[in-house]
């Protein structure tokens, strides 16, 4: 689970709530599978939005540029964002994310889950990202332009909005690595060898840190 700050400026942001505030949002349970549809109670983007589309160009094109992202997620595929829109109560209920999501004709497989958040935290009241793993429940409410991203395999739900507007995009990645195990490991040697290419007078280790971050790579990596 990490989160990635400042994802979209506050320019950005601002930019992408005005066209969010124009469009036509929709009952988010027709996006719902069985299960899923029967604890979700919010609104959602139609995929084809035009308003939707141009939102996710933008965030995909930041996305690409961001090395934190880039390093952690190590994406082959990414599903263009959604985006969510909860108030008066609205909330979705624990639930697993799909493991396939279709794309185009194709299919993405969602080893990651990302939720970037277009709402400040003080805008309203409730509507924290509740995340299960090992460490128990992790409750995720991030300023507006940052991003959590965490194991598509995780437990999770977003709890009742009691005042104000939540307005978030979500989607998955497919990484070229499928282990959530060794993506963390690699992430984690990448961070090492960047702090240490920093301070290191004899950059000797650096280069064999770094030959040994690509051959796991190569050995690993779904590409």
């Amino acid at each position: 689970m990490l989160h990635i700050p400042n994802v979209l400026t506050a320019e950005q942001v601002a930019e992408c709530r005005k066209a969010l505030g124009q469009a036509s949002w929709a009952d988010g349970r027709a996006t719902a599978g069985y299960q899923s549809a029967r604890v979700k109670n919010n609104r959602q983007l139609p995929e084809s939005d035009p308003a939707a589309r141009r939102v996710g160009d933008t965030i995909l094109g930041v996305l690409e540029r961001n090395a934190l992202f880039m390093s952690a997620a190590l994406p082959l595929k990414v599903v263009p964002p959604l985006f969510n829109r909860y108030e008066n109560g609205e909330t979705y209920g624990n639930h697993i994310d799909g493991a396939i999501r279709p794309v185009g004709g194709a299919r993405v497989r969602t080893d990651l889950s990302a939720t970037l958040f277009l709402t400040d935290p003080q805008d309203y009241d409730g509507g924290e990202l509740a995340i299960e793993d090992m460490a128990g429940t992790r409750r995720i409410k991030l300023k507006a332009g940052d991003m959590i991203l965490y194991p598509g395999t995780s437990l999770h739900r977003v709890e009742p909005v009691t005042r104000g507007v939540r307005i978030c995009a979500f989607f998955w990645v497919q990484s070229m690595v499928r282990s959530n195990e060794q993506r963390a490991m690699l992430f984690e040697l990448d961070t090492a060898i960047q702090q240490l290419a920093a301070t290191a007078q004899d950059q000797a280790p650096v280069v064999t840190l770094t030959n040994i971050y690509h051959n796991l790579l190569r050995q690993w990596a779904d590409a």
